[in-house]
C-alpha cells in the first residue's frame, strides 16, 4: 500500500482533492463550517507554496542559475501563441467561440508553475535553468496581459501600469521571498539546510498537499460554473490541446538545447490557480475554467512521466 501511494502520489492527491470538495459541498454536517474551510484553504495554499519553493531553492545554488538560449525561444513561442488568440478576439469580438479562445489565451500566457522545479528534480534533471525561466515567464505574463487586455476589452479602462502592478503583487512575493530566505539560510544555517536537503522527497510531498488543495479549488470552479455543457467541453478540449502542444514543443526544443526536461516543464506545466485568477480579473470570467481543466491535464501528464521514471529505476 505504501509503495502504491509512493508511485501514484499525484493521482492520489488529485482524487483526494476532488473528493474532499464533493464531501464538503454535499454533506450537511459540514455546512456551518464551509466558509471557514474556504478561508483556511485560501490562507494555507500560499504558505504551502512558499514552503515548497523555499525547500526547492535551498537545493539550488544561486550562482548556478543560468539564462539559456531556449528561454528566449520559449518566451517567443508562448507570446506568439497568446497574441494570436488576442488577434482573433480583437478581429471577431462577437464570435461564439470567443470564450473558448480566451480559455486558450490563459493556457498559453499563464506562467510556469513554481512546482515545476519539484517535478524536474524528481525526473532527474537539474532545475537551475528552469528556476531562471520561471522568473522570466512571470515577467512575460505581467507585461503582455496588461498590454493585450485593452485591445479586446477597451471598456475595462484600467491602465497598463495599474494592471502590471496588480499582477506583480500576486506573483513576485511568492517568487522573491522564498528565494531570498533560501539564500540567507544557505549562508548562515548551512547545517540545517543540509539536514533538510537530506529529506529527499520533502518538496515532492509538500507539492502533493498543495496539488490536492489546487484540485479542490479547480473542482469548485468547474462545478459552480454556469457555462453551457457544450462550451465546457469545448474549453476542456482547447485546454487539452494547449497542454499537449506546449509540452510537445518544449520537449522537442529542449532536445535541441540539451535541456529536454526543463524546457518541457517550463513550457507545459502552468500556474493554473493564477490562470483562473487572470480569467476572473481580466477576461470573461467563464474562460477561467480553462485553468481548472489544464490543472487536470498537466498533472495527468506529470503522473505518467513520474510513473515511467519509477519503472526505469526498478
Amino acid at each position: 500500500m505504501l509503495q502504491f501511494l509512493k508511485n501514484w502520489t499525484l493521482p492520489v492527491a488529485m482524487v483526494v482533492g476532488a473528493l474532499t470538495y464533493f464531501i464538503l459541498a454535499n454533506v450537511p454536517l459540514f455546512t456551518p463550517i464551509k466558509p471557514y474551510i474556504l478561508v483556511l484553504v485560501e490562507e494555507l495554499q500560499p504558505i504551502l507554496i512558499f514552503t515548497l519553493l523555499f525547500v526547492s531553492f535551498c537545493k539550488i545554488d544561486p550562482r548556478q542559475m543560468r539564462f539559456c538560449k531556449w528561454h528566449l525561444w520559449a518566451l517567443l513561442i508562448q507570446a506568439s501563441l497568446f497574441l494570436a488568440c488576442v488577434g482573433f478576439c480583437a478581429l471577431f469580438p462577437e464570435s461564439l467561440w470567443r470564450v473558448v479562445v480566451e480559455g486558450a489565451m490563459l493556457c498559453f500566457i499563464a506562467p510556469t508553475a513554481i512546482a515545476a522545479v519539484v517535478v524536474t528534480s524528481k525526473l532527474g534533471a537539474r532545475p537551475e535553468s528552469l528556476a531562471a525561466y520561471i522568473v522570466l515567464a512571470n515577467l512575460l505574463t505581467a507585461i503582455l496581459v496588461p498590454a493585450a487586455v485593452p485591445l479586446i476589452y477597451p471598456e475595462h479602462g484600467g491602465t497598463f501600469f495599474t494592471s502590471f502592478l496588480l499582477i506583480m503583487s500576486r506573483v513576485f512575493p511568492l517568487l522573491l521571498c522564498p528565494f531570498i530566505c533560501a539564500v540567507v539560510a544557505r549562508k548562515f544555517l548551512r547545517k540545517w539546510v543540509d539536514l533538510m536537503n537530506a529529506q529527499k522527497d520533502l518538496s515532492f510531498y509538500l507539492w502533493a498537499v498543495a496539488l490536492a488543495l489546487a484540485i479542490g479549488i479547480s473542482t469548485r470552479s468547474l462545478v459552480n460554473s454556469t457555462v453551457p455543457l457544450f462550451f465546457q467541453i469545448a474549453i476542456a478540449t482547447a485546454s487539452l490541446l494547449c497542454c499537449v502542444l506546449q509540452f510537445t514543443i518544449g520537449r522537442m526544443m529542449g532536445r535541441r538545447f540539451n535541456d529536454e526536461i526543463c524546457c518541457g516543464q517550463g513550457m507545459g506545466q502552468k500556474n493554473t490557480i493564477f490562470a483562473i485568477w487572470l480569467g476572473y480579473t481580466f477576461l470573461t470570467p467563464v474562460s477561467s475554467i480553462a485553468g481548472g481543466f489544464y490543472s487536470v491535464w498537466h498533472n495527468i501528464y506529470n503522473s505518467w512521466q513520474l510513473y515511467k521514471k519509477c519503472k526505469q529505476k526498478v
